[in-house]
C-alpha cells in the first residue's frame, strides 16, 4: 500500500467517525476510559456511582477516583510496566499499602498512604532488573499528587488527584451524559 492509499484509507476512516452520533460519541469516550484502565462494566459503574454522590462535580471526581485505584497508583509509581501488569503483581500478594497486603486492584488509596512492593519481592532479581528498575530510569515523571522513593521503592500519596493531573484526553462530560439518561 503505498502513501497516498494510506492517506484515502485514513480519510475514509475519519469520515465515518464524523458520522457517529452523540450517543455513539458518548459511548466510545466510556469504552476507551474502561479500556484505559482496564475495567468491567460493573466496576466502571461502581465508581460512576460514587462519583455521582459526591459534592464534586461528577466527571472530576470520577477521574480522580479511577487514578487512586491501587493498580494505577503502582503505575503510576513505575512500579509496572502498564496496568495490566501492576494488577497481576497486586493479585499475587506483591504490593503492600502501610506495611499490609493488598489483594484488590480497585483498592481505593487515601491520604498518606505508603506503597510499596513486598519484601519477597527483592529476591526476584530477573522483575527487579527488567521491569522496576528499567522503568525507574525511564525519564517518565511520576505526578505531582505522588511521591516516589527510588531506593526504597516506594511511594506515598501527597495529595488527591485533581483533573489537571491527567494528562490523557479525556472527555468526561460525554460519560456523565451516557449515565445520565
Amino acid at each position: 500500500m503505498n502513501s497516498q492509499e494510506k492517506v484515502k484509507k485514513q480519510e475514509r476512516k475519519e469520515a465515518k467517525r464524523k458520522k457517529l452520533s452523540e450517543y455513539g460519541r458518548q459511548l466510545d469516550e466510556k469504552q476507551k476510559v474502561k479500556e484505559m484502565y482496564g475495567m468491567r462494566e460493573r466496576q466502571f459503574r461502581r465508581f460512576f456511582g460514587i462519583a455521582v454522590k459526591s459534592e464534586e462535580a461528577t466527571g472530576d471526581k470520577l477521574l480522580s477516583l479511577l487514578e487512586r485505584r491501587l493498580d494505577n497508583v503502582v503505575y503510576r509509581l513505575k512500579l509496572a510496566s502498564t496496568r495490566r501488569q501492576a494488577r497481576q503483581i497486586i493479585v499475587h500478594g506483591h504490593v503492600l499499602v502501610n506495611d499490609k497486603k493488598v489483594y484488590s486492584p480497585s483498592y481505593l488509596v487515601n491520604l498518606d498512604d505508603v506503597i510499596s512492593l513486598a519484601p519477597n519481592v527483592a529476591e526476584k532479581k530477573t522483575f527487579l532488573d527488567q521491569v522496576v528498575e528499567k522503568r525507574l530510569k525511564i525519564g517518565i515523571k511520576v505526578p505531582e499528587w505522588l511521591e516516589l522513593d527510588k531506593k526504597e521503592r516506594k511511594g506515598r500519596i501527597i495529595r488527591y488527584p485533581v483533573r489537571a493531573d491527567i494528562q490523557v484526553p479525556i472527555e468526561e462530560y460525554l460519560i456523565v451524559e451516557l449515565y445520565s439518561k
